[in-house]
């Protein structure tokens, strides 16, 4: 379901990921952990195509990004969904109409938009804001929306850029409660995270850990520990 072999980016002489490699079958879930700037939020920008993949290989959905075209990333976004740090939310819109977006855009017929958007709505706990214009919410609120707006589409890929950074304890654990949901249905979830306490409680995840762009620490075989014995490509 998700490959990478042999990663490595940079943004001019800054090296965010060095000689990434780790794989993921259908329906694992990962937590990818590290401090800020360890380079999550660039592996997950690489795995959703907003950046190009121009060093080592990377396999997403049955795509090949390194030579994808971009008239084929719309329909790699069809099976990959993304929560993005900053939410990317349109505040001028309600909550439904943020989250049904997502199923608009795929010409869904409208009472199974409906259905869908209301039972995702309802599990984050949003459904008395469900018709609040999204520019009126918290930034727990909106946070949720993003996730709402992810998960509703059922992709087969989710990737989350710490989603409950800006959440209590028990909305914490009920968002999570809802990747796990996905996950338990087939959905591969990479998570990033900062949280110990996240890891902690979820030792039953996959776990894979970034310092300085290096794979430093993972607990399943599919990942590769960086080793100064291999050859660094900026060298």
């Amino acid at each position: 379901m998700l490959n990478v072999t042999n990663l490595s980016h940079n943004f001019g002489s800054y090296w965010a990921l060095k000689n990434c490699s780790f794989s993921l079958k259908k329906g694992e879930f990962l937590l990818l952990t590290g401090s800020s700037g360890a380079g999550k939020t660039t592996l997950l920008r690489l795995l959703y195509a907003s950046l190009p993949v121009m060093r080592g290989k990377v396999n997403v959905a049955g795509y090949d990004l390194k030579n994808l075209p971009a008239r084929q990333i719309p329909n790699l976004r069809r099976s990959v969904s993304v929560v993005f740090q900053d939410f990317k939310i349109l505040p001028y819109r309600t909550v439904y109409q943020n989250v049904a977006m997502a199923l608009e855009v795929r010409g869904l017929n409208q009472i199974h938009i409906d259905r869908r958007v209301r039972a995702v709505v309802r599990g984050l706990g949003l459904e008395p804001r469900i018709n609040t214009l999204c520019g009126e919410l918290s930034g727990g609120e909106q946070q949720r929306v993003a996730v709402a707006r992810s998960v509703v589409v059922n992709p087969k890929i989710l990737l989350a850029d710490e989603p409950t950074g800006n959440l209590d304890e028990e909305l914490a654990a009920r968002m999570m409660g809802i990747f796990k949901q996905f996950h338990m249905h087939g959905t591969t979830v990479v998570l990033a995270t900062h949280s110990s306490e996240l890891v902690r409680m979820h030792p039953e995840a996959r776990q894979l850990r970034l310092e300085h762009g290096k794979i430093v620490a993972a607990n399943w075989r599919g990942a590769q520990i960086f080793s100064e014995k291999i050859k660094e490509v900026h060298s």
